[in-house]
């Protein structure tokens, strides 16, 4: 209740943004986490075929994060976002409908290409509308995304007891309503031109080499954060050989979320630099994966075993709760307001490739781990990420890199020293 009434201060268009990342993520993830089973079982395509349909909808996404965040400059956060969700409503109807290669191709790309429109354009319409309380709003922010992350998954696995295209149907349904429902509700902004062209603002925004630093040094949290779904769950599973035992990653998180995150936020915004509690953040999600090492690969002892996994769960969302609003809110600052959407969809690029390495590195820890007997490599490798990506937040402060830093004082010259 009390994130209901927390949401109430806001505006009527961020309280819209917020029941829309609800129902983002609540129809995404009731969807795509069973594409691959569907496409492999159902459809009978081979594991090739299905990596290059999955790959292509990530691809459709992450390649075009950029163009979305130009669009939501230049026409307008608010048609972006409808555009999105429309999208996002026929990509997940073809999915349901379609049977052969070509349209299951063209629903990735749709659903991807909606992914990448709506995101950076939501953010960027949140980050105006929240005026000087963005870090509050991104809080709230993460936690309906969150609740919609373990929503979407129960959901899904109840509709598919039905069959898959039932599923699909009705996470279209949710885009659809919520297609409607910006239409109808969310305010539209005028559009301030940014006075130059596309590839001059994108040019403009590379050219910014603290925000490039920081883009960079954020693959530590985008990359640990994408653990929850995958060397998280897989470790409950092995801890309780009971396949049902990843949820409960996901309802650590949600519950914390709920509980915790707007209080965290609104503390930390009292004590310290921004920066300061990113790199406590992310320092944090790095420790997250410590106490999951000292059972990977022992002798399963069941639910005695799933308790390091789900307090490392716990740890590694709490990190995010300390430093994901703050990521949010530095960003926009980075340059001037008519290219808010494009900072934000250049990041998602940027930190998006560097993130897919990441991945990369944990896949082949887990890979090589498993081959060798050493079970906590993996885990190891993801704790080295949190102070790698916190020591780089530390490092652009120091220099005044980031906004609201302090700028570096100057070292005064030897002659000046003698004279004082």
């Amino acid at each position: 209740m009390r994130t209901w009434r927390e949401m109430r201060r806001f505006p009527v268009a961020v309280q819209l943004l917020l029941v829309n990342q609800l129902g983002v993520n609540t129809g995404f993830y009731l969807l795509i986490p069973y594409l691959a089973t569907h496409l492999g079982e159902n459809l009978g395509m081979s594991a090739a075929v299905v990596g290059i349909v999955l790959g292509v909808r990530n691809l459709s996404q992450q390649g075009l994060f950029i163009v979305g965040g130009s669009a939501a400059d230049r026409l307008g956060a608010r048609g972006v976002i409808i555009a999105g969700c429309a999208l996002r409503t026929v990509g997940f109807a073809l999915f349901a409908l379609g049977d052969g290669l070509s349209v299951l191709l063209a629903a990735s790309v749709l659903s991807g290409l909606a992914g990448a429109l709506f995101n950076p354009a939501v953010r960027a319409y949140l980050a105006q509308e929240a005026g000087e309380r963005k870090a509050e709003a991104f809080a709230l922010f993460n936690v309906f995304a969150t609740t919609g992350a373990l929503i979407g998954p129960l959901l899904g696995s109840a509709l598919l007891l039905v069959d898959f295209r039932t599923s699909a149907l009705t996470a279209a349904g949710i885009f659809a309503v919520l297609t409607v429902a910006q239409a109808l509700v969310l305010p539209a902004r005028k559009v301030e031109p940014s006075g130059g062209s596309v590839l001059a603002d994108w040019r403009e925004v590379v050219g910014n080499r603290a925000f490039l630093g920081f883009a960079l040094a954020m693959v530590g949290m985008f990359t640990l954060e994408n653990q929850l779904y995958l060397l998280l769950p897989d470790g409950a599973r092995q801890a309780t050989g009971w396949d049902g035992a990843a949820g409960l990653v996901f309802l650590v998180g949600t519950l914390a979320n709920l509980a915790l995150q707007l209080r965290i936020t609104r503390y930390l915004t009292s004590y310290g630099s921004r920066a300061r509690w990113i790199a406590a953040g992310l320092a944090l999600m790095g420790l997250a994966f410590l106490p999951p090492a000292t059972v990977a690969g022992s002798a399963t002892d069941g639910w005695l075993d799933a308790v390091p996994v789900l307090l490392g769960a716990l740890l590694l969302h709490l990190g995010v709760m300390v430093a994901s609003p703050f990521v949010m809110e530095l960003i926009p600052g980075f340059g001037r307001p008519e290219l808010t959407g494009t900072y934000f969809g250049i990041f998602y690029v940027v930190s998006g490739v560097a993130a897919a390495v990441g991945n990369t590195v944990v896949g082949w820890a887990m890979d090589t781990g498993e081959r060798s007997d050493a079970g906590w490599l993996p885990w190891v490798c993801c704790a080295l990420f949190g102070p790698a990506s916190a020591g780089g937040v530390a490092w652009l402060h120091r220099r005044g890199a980031l906004p609201g830093s302090p700028a570096p004082v100057a070292p005064v010259p030897d002659a000046e020293r003698s004279n004082a």
